[in-house]
């Protein structure tokens, strides 16, 4: 069968995006790597310029125009209008004969699963869940951040500690070694001097990020505080994972549940083994994993998915990113 009757797979994360041309047999024939996909803060037209750039690299060096179907899982697809709107979008530049796109979280769920059956969550920068039955049952969330209630994720982390050492400094909240740690890690002498930075941007705003790791080693180190806001995200998580396992009556079946993003790959002992408990509490028969695996194996799988594609393109798929 010639190279169009393959998948365009596409992860399209905040951060980065993959992209991966696959034959109908599932052989990898050309992947690429280029930025985020980021349509709310850049514009529509220029994130899709720059996911343009990146398919294209790909789709020449496997030198082919075009395949049979667009798997894409995409970054800020949160809402059906949004899934629409992207839709037409990949639509028009006639990359494949169909197209399909989903949130990026369903990359993560179907990379950790033979079948399509699960739930995942992904805790990086933000947090998300979904989850999807084989009958093309779904569950999911907005995942808008405080204002469609989430909780969580990496900047928000880093937020309540910044939050939490504030107040400690200037005797509004119980004391915690955050209020040393987070300004020492900038070689910044207190939290005065960090709010400072960080106000005056004399730190970059995307910096913040590092203070998440800083949330975690000061909680392995025992301060209450710390532990108290990782707590949290573990109770977050995990009522998340039991409210989508609920809505598919996965609840009473054993059921994969996939744990991924920069945050929980990173697999803390404090968080990731409170998720576990939490959930042998409430979901007895959920199987938690930490997925590692590049998310746009489960967009190519999707897409075979799509295709009806033999189990064995399935199988060889998964050995070129697992191996």
């Amino acid at each position: 069968m010639g190279l169009t009757a393959g998948v365009l797979a596409i992860d399209a994360g905040n951060s980065k995006t993959d992209v991966a041309v696959i034959a109908h047999d599932g052989t990898v024939l050309a992947t690429a790597r280029g930025a985020g996909f980021r349509p709310p803060a850049v514009g529509l037209e220029a994130a899709m310029a720059s996911l343009t750039a990146t398919v294209t690299q790909a789709l020449t060096a496997a030198r082919t125009p075009t395949v049979r179907h667009v798997s894409a899982c995409l970054a800020n697809a949160d809402l059906p209008f949004e899934e629409r709107q992207l839709t037409e979008a990949l639509s028009t530049r006639a990359w494949g004969e169909t197209t399909q796109v989903r949130n990026d979280t369903f990359a993560i769920l179907r990379a950790g699963v033979t079948e399509p059956r699960g739930v995942a969550v992904v805790c990086g920068a933000g947090i998300n869940c979904v989850g999807m039955r084989p009958d093309g049952r779904t569950a999911r969330f907005p995942a808008l951040g405080r204002v469609s209630g989430d909780w969580g994720g990496g900047w928000h982390l880093a937020e309540e500690a910044l939050w939490h050492a504030a107040r400690a400094q200037d005797g509004r909240g119980t004391a915690t070694a955050l209020a040393h740690t987070l300004p020492a890690h900038f070689g910044l002498p207190d939290m005065p001097a960090l709010i400072e930075a960080l106000h005056l941007e004399h730190l970059p705003p995307p910096r913040r990020h590092e203070l998440t790791p800083v949330l975690f080693a000061t909680a392995a180190d025992g301060d209450g505080v710390a532990r108290a806001i990782i707590d949290r995200q573990a109770e977050e998580i995990v009522t998340m994972v039991t409210v989508a396992l609920t809505r598919l009556d996965l609840l009473g079946e054993e059921t994969p549940v996939l744990l991924g993003g920069s945050v929980l790959a990173a697999q803390h002992a404090g968080l990731n083994g409170r998720i576990r408990s939490l959930l042998g509490e409430r979901a007895p028969k959920a199987v938690p994993r930490v997925v590692t695996t590049s998310p746009v194996l489960g967009a190519g799988l999707l897409g075979l998915d799509h295709l009806s594609a033999a189990p064995e393109a399935h199988e060889r798929l998964r050995r070129h990113y697992e191996r």
